[in-house]
């Protein structure tokens, strides 16, 4: 994820709990393993990758129940991504996103 939205987040929202990559430890894993792993620990994906993300988080959802995939194209402007992501954190029941995919903007 882009570490420049996750900094305006925090501006805006500091106690919005989002995680990098790399602070949840996800780098080197396969798209599957990062899905276990967010699953594991209830938390909604946010991932620049439109290529091959999606794909797995079908298969996956044909066996597992995922909290939600958010996908944000890298070429997303700023606002936008922000925007959606505090409309999220602020309006939406984290039941909500259940074994849904979401492409940004919304």
């Amino acid at each position: 994820m882009d570490k420049t939205i996750i900094l305006a987040l925090l501006r805006i929202e500091p106690t919005i709990d989002f995680q990098t990559a790399r602070d949840a430890v996800l780098t080197g894993l396969s798209d599957i393993e990062v899905l276990e792993k967010a699953t594991s620990e209830g938390r909604l994906l946010v991932s620049h990758d439109q290529r091959t993300m999606p794909h797995h988080f079908a298969e996956f959802i044909q066996t597992q129940t995922s909290s939600g995939l958010f996908i944000i194209p890298q070429h997303t402007p700023l606002t936008p991504a922000v925007e959606d992501l505090l409309l999220i954190w602020w309006e939406h029941e984290h039941e909500d996103w259940a074994n849904r995919i979401s492409y940004f903007p919304l």
